[in-house]
Parts: C-alpha cells; structure tokens; sequence
C-alpha cells in the first residue's frame, strides 16, 4: 500500500491544478466577453418622435363594415370551392 502523505500530496497537486485551470479558463471567458462587448455595436436609439393626433376620432363602436363585407366575402367564396 502506498504511503498516506504521497497519497495526499498527489491529491493536493491534482486539487490545485484542476482548481487553477478553472480559474485560468474563467478568466480568459471574462476578458473575452468583455471584449466583445467593446467591440460589438450598440443598438441604435429608438428615435421617438410623437405622433400628431388625428383630427378624426376613432370608432370605438365595433367593427368597420368594409371588415365585415371583407369577411362575408370570403367566407361566401370559401363555401363554393368546399361545395
């Protein structure tokens, strides 16, 4: 059986590595992520520019007639191909 301090030891040497690697790649994807943020363009500002109101009020009153002629229509057209 092998000694208990070189058992240790090797396990500390592996702990230390692995701990280090995660460290080293952790690093690297923070500074590369920022990076890239630098470097990518920004999203343009929205342009806001208010609408003029309308002079004509809108209807609230349901739905246009044009809509439901428009409907009518082509449920009406959808019946003769199906018949």
């Amino acid at each position: 059986m092998a000694d208990l301090g070189s058992l240790l030891w090797e396990a500390a040497t592996i702990m230390v590595t692995g701990m280090v690697v995660v460290f080293v790649f952790l690093s690297t994807l923070i500074f590369l992520v920022q990076l890239l943020a630098k470097v990518s363009p920004k999203d343009p500002e929205p342009d806001f520019h208010p609408r003029p109101s309308s002079t004509v009020p809108p209807d609230h009153s349901g739905v246009q007639p044009e809509v439901i002629a428009a409907i009518s229509a082509a449920v009406q057209q959808y019946r003769q191909r199906k018949a």
